[in-house]
């Protein structure tokens, strides 16, 4: 059989491996453009041009990791375990595919624009408006024609895609209009009504299930008021922010952190160290109670003191919640997902153990001179190595990981 025919067979033959392996590499395209114009703005790299055109570096930034880096992983990890979540039938290969393919050369056309132009850049935003649309169409399909089970989880999955898809919309429509208003909906959007809803609700199904099935005596505590509580709070955030009155979104950011400490605690953080394969899911979930502290904090001053202060704390909360929590998140799940789908042990090596460990220092990187700005006001280069190190760890993940995506499960099994 002709290689490429054999790997396009391993790449169909589950839902998760096709999108899987493109997130892995756009997740080192990104963060490799990301890091290069970071030296290229610093002077380190003489002459770099940037690959951004008439758009700014940070918006093209935020749109890649928001709307080409995660949605693959996501989408993997959707179609995978709707159908189990809902007892509903299985989606087929054809469309999870063409999903993947669409949105792939789509994000790769969008590549291409950056480079010779905005008419590449609308199609690889209509190819990628068309991928996802395929994507809330397959899994609606899965939850309109399922018989029965807990739905409520995929509910919020699907109903967030639809969130992101119009925060999709909006970007292209920003860059069509160049109406402020389109760039602030498609920022909120990405972030709080699609990828924070999304990642809450796996949270809530997927961690305490899988502390149930390795910890001994463990008693599963998930109640769903909660977590529409959490939701709302997502929610209310965006839309404040998106309305301009951040300064409010203090009180809905507080009773969100307050919910995550206690389903941390309740879940039993302390006691998930002793499977580091569910370790590094309550490590991220972690992270996002302290990001919305941090956001909590910022708005508080925001409504609270004078304006020459108010902007304590700059975009460090925002990288603990995108780093800390949705990329953590996201490497825990590819991680265990990739290993129980290919016939391999549910088990933590401890290479990955230290990947995970290097994202972890990669979010202090980050955030300390924005906590602490007068310490680390003369080191900015720290910016620099938090991109380094979160992009050595993620391709040394991806060197791990993604090979296995093309090949046969080691188990013999089908999928």
């Amino acid at each position: 059989m002709n290689p490429l025919t054999a790997a396009w067979g391993q790449l169909s033959a589950a839902p998760h491996r096709g999108p899987f392996l493109i997130g892995a590499i756009q997740g080192v395209l990104t963060f490799l453009w990301w890091n290069a114009d970071l030296l290229g703005r610093s002077g380190l790299i003489a002459g770099f041009p940037g690959l951004h055109g008439q758009i700014a570096p940070i918006w093209i930034h935020a749109f890649l990791m928001i709307y080409t880096f995660f949605p693959f992983f996501i989408v993997g990890f959707l179609f995978t375990t709707f159908p189990s979540w809902v007892n509903g039938e299985k989606i087929k290969p054809f469309l999870y595919m063409t999903v993947s393919v669409v949105m792939a050369l789509g994000t790769l056309v969008f590549y291409i624009g950056l480079i010779y132009g905005t008419p590449f850049i609308f199609l690889g935003l209509l190819l990628l408006l068309l991928g996802w649309w395929v994507a809330i169409f397959a899994l609606l399909k899965v939850l309109l024609t399922a018989p029965g089970g807990d739905k409520r989880h995929a509910w919020v999955c699907a109903s967030a895609f639809v969130g992101g898809w119009l925060g999709l919309a909006a970007y292209t429509f920003w860059l069509l209009t160049e109406s402020v208003t389109f760039l602030n909906f498609s920022r909120q959007a990405g972030i709080w009504f699609f990828l924070l809803p999304i990642l809450i609700a796996v949270s809530h199904r997927m961690i305490p299930f899988f502390a149930s099935r390795v910890l001994q005596n463990y008693v599963v505590i998930r109640p769903y008021y909660l977590l529409w509580v959490m939701l709302a709070c997502s929610v209310l955030h965006g839309l404040l922010y998106f309305i301009n009155f951040e300064q409010y979104a203090w009180v809905s950011d507080l009773l969100l952190a307050a919910c995550t400490l206690y389903f941390s605690y309740v879940w039993g953080f302390a006691r998930s160290f002793s499977v580091r394969l569910l370790a590094v899911l309550h490590i991220a979930f972690a992270w996002l109670g302290l990001a919305m502290l941090l956001f909590s904090l910022q708005s508080f001053l925001l409504w609270s003191i004078e304006e020459g202060q108010r902007h304590w704390l700059g975009l460090a909360p925002l990288h603990v919640l995108t780093i800390g929590y949705f990329a953590s998140m996201v490497l825990g799940m590819a991680s265990r997902v990739t290993l129980g789908h290919s016939g391999r042990p549910l088990e933590l090596d401890g290479y990955t153990w230290l990947l995970f460990l290097g994202f972890q220092v990669a979010v202090l990187f980050r955030i300390l001179p924005e906590i602490l700005p007068t310490i680390f006001a003369g080191v900015p280069w720290l910016h620099l190595v938090a991109g380094g190190v979160w992009l050595v760890c993620f391709m040394l993940w991806a060197g791990k990981y993604a090979p296995i995506f093309w090949r046969a499960r080691v188990d013999g099994k089908p999928g």
